[in-house]
Parts: structure tokens; C-alpha cells; sequence
């Protein structure tokens, strides 16, 4: 450019002075000056019409996630009833999203987010992404569910209620995607995942494990712990509805819903920490055997299908 800027000059200069010999040095130099003062208010506009366009460029990206927030309620009609993520997968829909569900034995609709990755057909009971939910929550909110059922990151849970009745209908197979804050995942995996009756205070069972984070469902990574970390047949258990083997509260003391045994090696509803974190008890969200008691995740998301589930192939 600047180059170029001499070379205009040099012409502008030489077209005066043949056009008016008594042009002075004194008036070029002026004529310079003005040409550069030009120049930096073009480069002033310039930049200014740069901000503009990145500007534009962020607001467009703004609207494309609320539209992505504002469409994960995926609608498919009144054409039937499914009873899981998987029965609509299997029937031609492969986006993931919120669909209404209702299980065969329940007594109304509710709505649940579809994970149609990892095979497909995987429904969504709980998440943490953000902290923006509060999991320390009494029996009622826990048996109901709450949360964000409108974003596709949005933190939830789906209702004791509708985990058992969704669990009910068959056999279906747990997983647990996990990520921590330095960008890695991990997950596990366990077959046999079901969920009792209010009756039985949503008791959990669950059957053998697999996967790369280890099992700190069933206390599996020492026999020694299972007397304690084992929650298979667990009740669960709110600040105002004990059901654990503690002596004291687990819930309470680790401010979470969960099935506590005395108390966990794992609690995927403790407080959102972001990492290592210090409490007066290990409360945060913790997998034992991949970050230990005092590292709380970044994500979770905790999904059933059927263990029988075979895509279609369309």
C-alpha cells in the first residue's frame, strides 16, 4: 500500500507542476497531507465496517442457538403414542430433541429428550451441564422431575415416577456419559437398569458393568467397598426421606436426591463444582473411579434403551 500511495503521490506532484510550473513545494506538501488524512479516514471506515461484520456475524450465531433451543421440542402429532427414545427412532425419526413420551403403564404424557447418537434411541432421564439447576431438592421435585426441559443442554430430571415407569416395560441397559474440565470422556455402562415402584421408594437395580470410567455404581473396583458403595437395591433417598444404611443422612449431608448406600463412591446430583472443590463432605459430582471424591464433573447425562434395541436400517 504504501507504495502504491507514493506512486499516485509522485503522479499528482508531476501533473501540477505541468499544469501550474509555479506550483510551490509548500502547496505539494499541503496537497500530501491532505491525501494522507484521506487515507486514515478510509482506514477508519474500513475497520469500523469490520467490527460491523463480526458483529453480524456473532448475532446471526446467537439467533441460530436460540432457534436450535427454541426447536428441540420436536412435535410429531397426535399419529401414536411411544412408549421410548428407541420406538421413535425406530420409526424413520433421527433427530435429537425433546419428544413426548408415554410408557405403557403411564398414566399421561411427559416429555423427555431423545439421544438419537451413540445407536440411537437413547432416553434422556438426567443431566448436568452448567450448574444452573439446583439438585439439593426434597422427595416431591425428585418424584415429579424438574428442570430445563426446553434446552438441548438444559439440566434435568425426568421423575422417579417416569423412570419407573419407563424402565418397567422391559429390560433396558443404563449409560453414563461423563466429561470432565480438562476435555476428556468417559462412560459406563450397565445392563439389567431398573427402577421400582413408589411403593419400594424407587429402589434401584442394575446388573454387570462396562466401560472406561469404572464402576462406582456397584462399588465393582474393590470388593471391600461394596458393604458401602454398592447401590444395587438401594432406596432412594431426599434431605426429607432418609432411605439409606448411614447412620446419618446421606442426602442431606451431601445436599443431593440419589440412592446413598453409606454413602457413595458415586453421586451424579451433587453440586456443580467446576474440578477439584473443598467441602465439608465429598457433595460435589463425583465418579470415584475416574476423578476421585473431590473432582466434580463437568457433564453428565444418564440415558436408557432397550437392551434388545436393533436400529432400523433405512
Amino acid at each position: 500500500f504504501p507504495q502504491v500511495f507514493t506512486r499516485v503521490l509522485s503522479s499528482v506532484v508531476n501533473s501540477l507542476t505541468l499544469r501550474y510550473p509555479t506550483v510551490t513545494l509548500q502547496s505539494c506538501f499541503q496537497e500530501q497531507l491532505r491525501l494522507k488524512a484521506q487515507v486514515r479516514l478510509l482506514e477508519y471506515r474500513v475497520k469500523q465496517q469490520q467490527v460491523k461484520i463480526v458483529q453480524l456475524l456473532q448475532e446471526k450465531e446467537i439467533q441460530y442457538s436460540d432457534q436450535e433451543d427454541e426447536n428441540s421440542f420436536i412435535d410429531l402429532g397426535e399419529k401414536r403414542q411411544y412408549a421410548d427414545c428407541a420406538e421413535i427412532y425406530n420409526d424413520g425419526y433421527k433427530r435429537s430433541g425433546f419428544y413426548k413420551l408415554k410408557s405403557f403403564q403411564s398414566p399421561s404424557e411427559f416429555l423427555a429428550y431423545c439421544d438419537m447418537s451413540d445407536g440411537g434411541g437413547w432416553t434422556v432421564f438426567q443431566r448436568r451441564s452448567d450448574g444452573s439447576q439446583k439438585f439439593d431438592r426434597v422427595w416431591t421435585d425428585y418424584e415429579q422431575g424438574f428442570g430445563n426441559f426446553a434446552s438441548a443442554d438444559g439440566e434435568y430430571w425426568l421423575g422417579n415416577k417416569n423412570l419407573h415407569y419407563l424402565t418397567n416395560q422391559g429390560n433396558y441397559t443404563l449409560r453414563i456419559d461423563l466429561s470432565d474440565f480438562e476435555g476428556e470422556r468417559r462412560f459406563a455402562q450397565y445392563k439389567s437398569f431398573r427402577v421400582a415402584d413408589e411403593e419400594s421408594s424407587y429402589q434401584l437395580s442394575c446388573g454387570e458393568y462396562s466401560g472406561t470410567a469404572g464402576d462406582s455404581l456397584t462399588g465393582g473396583f474393590h470388593p471391600e467397598v461394596k458393604w458401602w458403595a454398592d447401590l444395587r437395591g438401594m432406596k432412594f433417598s431426599t434431605r426429607d426421606r432418609d432411605n439409606d444404611n448411614y447412620e446419618g443422612n446421606c442426602a442431606e449431608e451431601d445436599t443431593s436426591g440419589w440412592w446413598f448406600n453409606r454413602c457413595h463412591s458415586s453421586n451424579l446430583n451433587g453440586v456443580y463444582y467446576k474440578g477439584p472443590y473443598t467441602a465439608k463432605t465429598d457433595n460435589g459430582i463425583v465418579w470415584y473411579t475416574w476423578h476421585g471424591w473431590w473432582y466434580s464433573l463437568k457433564s453428565v447425562v444418564m440415558k436408557v434403551r432397550p437392551a434388545d434395541f436393533e436400529p432400523n436400517v433405512v
